[in-house]
């Protein structure tokens, strides 16, 4: 009796997809078969419906193309203004993603879901607008042609001859909750034309030569319904899985051929194929693997995966399933994919057996909605005819032999031997109990056969040694023949489900190892960040399920195919093999029909935005590859690969698109300090010079003046020159540290001499203990730090103005801080003022490039010291330098430095 209750495993995945769903926002699609079919004006009628429901409707984006009975629908409609986006010397009008964000509408109308976006814009396509919407919890309304299609721009392509470079994938048509199918019969589509409601009249003459001709618009609407009639019908079958719906709704023809391991499978499949064309119907093939069918040869078992792979190509949806009963297994894949006619081979080559149901009889019985068709098998010899007698009901290859039968006969013995100490003790129904165990046991360890043979020595052993007489085979009471027969059928009925269930606890074993392995490759993947780490995966991979060796092959930006693995990887491979399994997108090589005699399979590495690179696998044993379940696996870790290195390729592209937008941003910053920074001193210096030149003899006191104004304006640039170049020796890494021991009050003096001019004299305030130890620095670099601290706080705080500079000693530190009385800095900016061309208050005027406090991280960190800046309490900044306090050499007492020595400003 087949178990009808729902998987809780499935229940519970289907309320979790619930509830992922509910938060996301349901996507509409109007859909025909090509434009001027009426989408736009069917999406705008219900959108007014709605609208005077009470029903907050956005137009985001829709184009009438200048048709008057649209362009009346819009009226009414709140829009969303669209963004004007720079293209080619062009302002082109375009959806606004962030503003659609903003307002956060219940329903968005959003036309022509297979635009192409402006370059530039967030997502290069429309539907990716769209994904993004639906992730916020936004309706979503849409229109698309049938040409649109990803897996129809082929097909579309032979019957127009008019390539559609604009394509939705399939899966966002697939995953809409609702497509509403828009159908104009051809001939009022071409009076529209004619009309001028599609185009103007010069381009619907145009397009009624070209793409419009009836015949197209026939294909297109065949293309567009059937297109539709598949969602439904996916529809439905969720539905049916959802509501465990077990009989078979006959709403669409379909057949399902089941094919087993005799002769005249490949006839059954070639029928089957021939009788879904001639139909016009989807075929499935299915092939259960039964315990008894687990024991055939493996010759035989590669033949019947040759004919899944044979029904694959010739169209089928192919399935292999395993399980105890082949008529159950049959009624329950066909009833899950609503599946109303089942195809099956009727063999004629053996006496009718009455007391046994035939495969058809018991279908039919188990499924009564299903009409079970039967093609009969051609009079050849079948494989039992090829083998001996004695080796039907064999146990599996991996047990044939007579060793396994001899270990199921020393099981029987030895219940017997255990029997014998306890046949005075217990009742011989009892006994029987240790010879049902020995079944058992040959039936778990060695199989059916070893467990039917054990079951006739078990009912012989306790008849000859515990049943009366013993030590021979008649039997003195007519009851023990029942007791036999019950017990021979017990033995066989628990062996043959014992049996069975260890074929499917290993069949299970199977596939829970190759999901296992796919998911620790997905998990492996998902941390790869260069091509080599994927090959190595997959080489992993390959090697643990297949026992094959693999060449990953990269396409490079001229879609050449390169071995990530260098020059040796590429010389185990055919490039030319690759190369056609790359640019026709089809695998190629070993087991395929395309060069079937190369040494290796190819794998084509398609990713959803373009192919990526192949995969070259080399098994040791070629029938591994050969079964569909195998091709499927292999599929699957191809799309795996080609995903990584899609993902792979994106982040490098953001890395060198962050590098590209940075340097920009470094060059544009440079440029705007050197065009305003270095050209204002001088053009100062210039007008100086002039005026000395036309007035030579001008006052010794006015002269004086304009030499001090062009010293001041040369020492300006100098200043900044060096801090251009200062920041280029260190982003290089060409600069070298000379450590020295030295007090901090030489280099503080150092630095207060070198800014004579810039500081008025006593404006700098020290507070420097006796005992501050030395420091092991740069001595020149340590200067310019100090310099650069110095010369920001001039800038950037009142003439006149204290700073305070001072230093102590904290735990293994030693921090320097200097103190001004100024504006202090920005809030949330104490920090990024540390960067390249940042500078405290952009609004400033005080002139300045923005590198010196970018010089001055870069030296103390290279000191392996931090600085950061903050705002004082009592107003002002504080900038505060921590350095390694370091182990100092002893040093004589009449060599220290008096700490009295540098007390005020640049005059001490």
């Amino acid at each position: 009796m087949t178990d009808t209750r729902p998987d809780p495993d499935q229940l519970l995945a289907r309320l979790q997809a619930d509830e992922a769903q509910a938060a996301r926002g349901k996507l509409k699609i109007f859909f025909g078969a090509s434009a001027g079919v009426g989408k736009t004006f069917a999406m705008l009628q219900r959108a007014q419906d709605l609208r005077r429901q009470g029903v907050a409707v956005l137009l985001g984006l829709v184009e009438t193309h200048g048709r008057a009975d649209t362009e009346a629908l819009v009226q009414g409609l709140d829009r969303l203004p669209l963004r004007s986006v720079e293209h080619k010397g062009r302002s082109l009008q375009e959806f606004d993603l962030d503003g659609a964000l903003k307002r956060r509408p219940a329903l968005l109308l959003l036309d022509e879901l297979a635009h192409s976006n402006v370059p530039g814009s967030r997502h290069p396509k429309r539907w990716h607008d769209v994904e993004e919407l639906l992730d916020a919890g936004i309706d979503v309304w849409t229109t698309m042609n049938v040409q649109h299609l990803e897996s129809l721009n082929d097909v579309v392509t032979g019957i127009t001859g008019i390539r559609v470079w604009e394509t939705v994938p399939d899966r966002i048509f697939d995953e809409a909750d609702e497509v509403v199918i828009v159908d104009l019969p051809p001939d009022e589509l071409l009076l529209r034309l004619k009309q001028g409601k599609v185009y103007l009249p010069q381009q619907a003459a145009t397009a009624v030569r070209n793409f419009f001709r009836k015949g197209n618009l026939i294909a297109l609407r065949e293309l567009a319904l059937r297109r539709t009639a598949d969602r439904v019908d996916d529809e439905m079958l969720q539905y049916r899985r959802t509501r465990s719906v077990a009989p078979v709704w006959q709403t669409r023809e379909a057949l399902l051929l089941c094919i087993g391991p005799g002769d005249g499978a490949d006839k059954l499949v070639r029928a089957a194929s021939r009788m879904a064309a001639q139909l016009g119907v989807p075929w499935h093939c299915l092939y259960v693997e039964t315990p008894r069918l687990q024991r055939l040869p493996d010759a035989v078992r590669q033949r019947t995966l040759r004919l899944l792979t044979l029904a694959e190509e010739a169209g089928a949806t192919t399935a292999t399933l395993s399980g105890r009963s082949l008529p159950e297994e049959v009624v329950r894949y066909a009833q899950a994919h609503n599946l109303s006619r089942v195809l099956l081979g009727r063999d004629t080559r053996h006496w009718p057996r009455p007391w046994r149901l035939t495969l058809a009889e018991a279908v039919g019985a188990m499924g009564p909605d299903l009409d079970v068709i039967q093609i009969a098998l051609p009079a050849r010899q079948d494989e039992r005819a090829a083998r001996p007698w004695w080796a039907w009901g064999a146990p599996a290859p991996e047990m044939q032999g007579w060793r396994p039968y001899a270990m199921a006969a020393l099981c029987c013995a030895a219940a017997a031997a255990l029997a014998a100490p306890l046949h005075s003790v217990f009742e011989l129904t009892n006994i029987v109990m240790l010879f049902l165990l020995a079944v058992v046991v040959a039936a778990v360890r060695y199989g059916r056969g070893p467990a039917v043979m054990a079951a006739f020595l078990s009912v012989a052993a306790f008849d000859f040694l515990y049943v009366e007489p013993r030590y021979s085979f008649s039997v003195s009471d007519a009851q023990y023949l029942l007791t036999f027969s019950v017990m021979l059928v017990v033995a066989l009925v628990i062996g043959q489900m014992t049996a069975g269930l260890k074929f499917q606890a290993l069949v299970a074993t199977r596939r829970e190892a190759r999901v296992g392995a796919l998911y620790a490759m997905s998990r492996d993947l998902s941390g790869a960040l260069m091509a080599e780490q994927v090959a190595e995966i997959a080489a992993n991979f390959l090697a643990s399920q297949f026992d094959a060796r693999s060449t990953l092959l990269v396409a490079d930006a001229n879609d050449r195919l390169v071995a990530s693995h260098g020059a040796e990887a590429e010389k185990a491979v055919d490039l030319g093999v690759a190369q056609w399994a790359y640019d026709h997108a089809e695998a190629a090589g070993q087991g395929t029909n395309t060069l079937p005699a190369a040494a290796m399979l190819y794998l084509p590495l398609k990713a959803p935005m373009r192919m990526r690179g192949v995969l070259a696998v080399a098994p040791q044993q070629p029938a591994r590859l050969v079964g569909p379940e195998q091709q499927r696996l292999l599929a699957t870790c191809a799309s795996l690969l080609a995903l990584s290195l899609e993902r792979i390729h994106y982040v490098e592209v953001a890395q060198q698109t962050t590098v590209q937008v940075e340097s920009e941003r470094l060059r544009n910053s440079l440029l705007a300090a050197i065009s305003h920074d270095l050209r204002t001193p001088l053009a100062a210096m210039v007008g100086m010079a002039e005026s000395l030149t036309m007035q030579p003899l001008a006052e010794p006191a006015r002269q004086a003046e304009l030499a001090h104004a062009m010293r001041e304006s040369a020492l300006r640039m100098r200043s900044q020159v060096h801090n251009l170049l200062d920041m280029a020796r260190l982003q290089s890494g060409q600069v070298h540290l000379h450590r020295q021991w030295l007090p901090l009050e030489e280099a503080l003096g150092s630095a207060l001499r070198a800014m004579d001019g810039t500081l008025e004299a006593g404006r700098v305030k020290t507070r420097l203990p006796a005992d501050l130890p030395l420091l092991q620095v740069d001595p020149a670099l340590f200067e310019r730090v100090l310099c650069n601290l110095l010369e920001n706080a001039a800038k950037y705080t009142p003439p006149g103005s204290p700073l305070s500079f001072g230093a102590e000693v904290a735990g293994e530190w030693v921090r320097i801080t200097l103190d001004d009385e100024g504006p202090g800095l920005p809030l949330g900016r104490e920090q990024a003022i540390f960067e390249m061309f940042e500078r405290g208050r952009r609004e400033s005027a005080t002139p300045g490039v923005g590198l010196g406090l970018a010089i001055c991280r870069a030296i103390v960190e290279a000191h392996g010291g931090r600085i950061r800046a903050e705002n004082r309490p009592a107003g002002g900044a504080r900038f505060i330098i921590e350095l390694p306090r370091g182990e100092p050499p002893a040093m004589v007492a009449d060599e220290a430095w008096p700490a009295e020595d540098i007390t005020e400003g640049p005059s001490a």
